[in-house]
Order: C-alpha cells, then structure tokens, then sequence
C-alpha cells in the first residue's frame, strides 16, 4: 500500500495562465433509486468505482435516516479541502497542525428571496496549541485560499445541459 501524504507545497505557487488549469477532475452520477428520486433513495457512484453509496432523506425531511445525504456529503468535502488548504498554509508557515480539526455545517432552508430552497455553510476551525492570533491568520488565508469558500463566497462556474438521448454513459 502507497503510504499517505500530504500534497507537495508546489500547490501554493501562483498560477499565471488566462484560463482555468483543471487539476483533477471528478465525475458522480446519480440514479433514483426505488422511488425514483435521487436524494430519497438515489445511488451515487464515480466514474472510478471509488464511490458508491445509497443516499436516503434525513428524517427532518419525511425521510429515515438511514443513509449519507447531500448535505452531509457536501459538508465532508467542504470540511475537508478547508482542512486542506488550511494544511498547506499552515506547513508553508511552519504551524503545527497535529489536532487540528475542521467541521463545516450545512443547513437546507428555505429561500426567502424565491421561496424555494437555499444552502446555508458554518465552518469552525479548531487550532489547539496554535496561538490565538496565528490561527486567526491562518483561518483568513485559508478562507481566501481553499476553493470551497471562494466557491460559496463568489459562485462557480457551470454547465447544465440535458444528455443525448442515445447517451448511454454514466457520466
């Protein structure tokens, strides 16, 4: 088994390109499931194989529980390239990071604006052992940094289009 490690530091260099360079890129197809509604019991898998869960409503929604949600999912990987980034900033500044942790919240309301549905993100960063002033920093740069808040913060970029119907690919 190839050991595990962090991604090299090179990360942080600027890019100076005029486009978008994809780095990585992951693709996750969804199916409806029994009820024919992907977040009440839709399958979701990879392109890779890597991925492969049943997801099921929480209860707060009419739903039972029994599996991972969209939410939950979508608070993982934000908790998780936070604490990413968070990482790389903190090797760059040579800050301990040893129990660090990140949790990040995700709300499903309602929308007010339109009436109909909105997401709502809390991220909390503990630092312990880091001063409070260095970890203050270190959150700031990281906020700016990792691809998720500026996603939440700014938008992204994005393509919505209807498949081929002779498109038989699960992508």
């Amino acid at each position: 088994m190839t050991p595990l490690r962090p991604p090299p530091l090179s990360l942080l260099d600027k890019y100076r390109g005029r486009e978008p360079q994809t780095l990585y890129s992951a693709t996750v197809t969804v199916t409806g499931g029994a009820a024919a509604h992907g977040r009440a019991s839709g399958i979701a898998r990879s392109d890779d194989g890597q991925l492969e869960l049943a997801l099921r409503l929480p209860p707060a929604l009419g739903g039972p529980g029994d599996g991972p949600n969209p939410e939950q999912l979508f608070a993982a990987s934000y908790a998780a390239c936070f604490h990413g980034a968070l990482s790389l900033l903190a090797a760059q500044a040579a800050v301990p990071m040893d129990s660090a942790s990140v949790s990040a919240s995700i709300d499903f309301c309602r929308d007010p604006m339109d009436g109909l549905f909105m997401l709502n993100a809390n991220i909390r960063v503990r630092l312990p052992g880091v001063e409070r002033a260095v970890a203050e920093e270190l959150v700031r740069n990281t906020e700016r940094f990792c691809p998720y808040t500026k996603m939440a913060h700014d938008g992204i970029s994005q393509v919505v289009a209807l498949a081929p119907a002779d498109d038989s690919r699960d992508d």
